[in-house]
C-alpha cells in the first residue's frame, strides 16, 4: 500500500484539471507521508477547489483506547491513508463516498517498499511520459486533524504488481469530472488497474 508519494507541482494540477479556486495555506514539501499535508482537488460551491489536508483519515484502535485509559492520557489515532475499492462498501468507510467527500490527488510519483525485512528500500513508481496523474481520494472533516483524505487502492496490474499486489486508482484525465459527479455505481469501473507504469528500483534505503 502507498505509504509516501510526490504531489504535483501546484499550478501544474490546477491548469490541467481545471481547478478554479485555491484555498489558503502553506506551501508543504512535495514528498506527503502519512499524517503530513498533502494538496487535493474537490468540489465546493460548484467550483473545482485545490485545498490542502492532512493525509489519513483518524482511526483509534479499541486496544489504543483501552490503554490510553488504563495510563489517564487521550488516545492517540493512527492515519489511515489508504481505503481499499473493494472495501468502500462498509460502514467504516460508506459514510463518505458520496460525491460530495470525493476528491483527486496529484501524484507525481509514489513509493513502495521492496527488498529484506529491517534493509527495504525505495521502489518509486510513476507513469511514463505524464507530468502527473490524478488518483481518486476521499475526504471528510475530523475533530483530531480538521479536514483530512484517503487515497483509494485497487489490485495492481502488469509492473506495478512487481512493486506491491496494491496501487492507487490511476484516473485518466476524461474520467476525472466522473469521480467527483457521479454515483458510486457509475464509478466502479474506474477502479479497474490502469496502464503502463514505470519503476525506479532505487538503492534508497525505506525510512520511516
Amino acid at each position: 500500500m502507498c505509504n509516501r508519494y510526490q504531489q504535483a507541482e501546484t499550478d501544474a494540477a490546477r491548469q490541467a484539471l481545471e481547478a478554479l479556486e485555491t484555498e489558503e495555506f502553506n506551501s508543504a514539501g512535495s514528498i506527503i507521508h502519512p499524517q503530513g499535508q498533502g494538496e487535493i482537488i474537490r468540489v465546493l460551491d460548484g467550483k473545482r477547489t485545490i485545498s490542502q489536508m492532512t493525509w489519513g483519515f483518524p482511526l483509534i484502535l479499541a486496544a489504543s483506547r483501552k490503554r490510553a485509559k488504563e495510563q489517564g492520557k487521550q488516545p492517540k489515532p493512527k492515519p489511515v491513508n489508504n481505503a481499499r475499492s473493494d472495501k468502500l462498501s462498509s460502514s467504516f468507510w460508506n459514510r463518505w463516498t458520496g460525491p460530495e467527500y470525493r476528491c483527486v490527488i496529484p501524484v507525481t510519483r509514489y513509493a513502495e517498499a521492496y527488498g529484506t525485512k529491517g534493509s527495504m528500500k525505495e521502489a518509486w513508481i510513476s507513469i511514463p511520459e505524464q507530468e502527473f496523474f490524478p488518483v481518486a481520494g476521499l475526504w471528510r472533516p475530523s475533530d483530531e486533524w480538521g479536514n483530512c483524505y484517503t487515497m483509494i487502492m485497487t489490485d495492481a496490474a502488469g509492473e506495478a504488481a512487481k512493486a506491491h499486489s496494491r496501487m492507487p486508482v490511476i484516473l485518466e484525465r476524461d474520467s476525472v469530472d466522473t469521480w467527483l459527479s457521479e454515483s458510486m455505481e457509475q464509478v466502479d469501473e474506474l477502479f479497474s488497474p490502469s496502464g503502463p507504469v514505470h519503476i525506479d528500483w532505487t538503492d534508497h534505503l525505506w525510512k520511516r
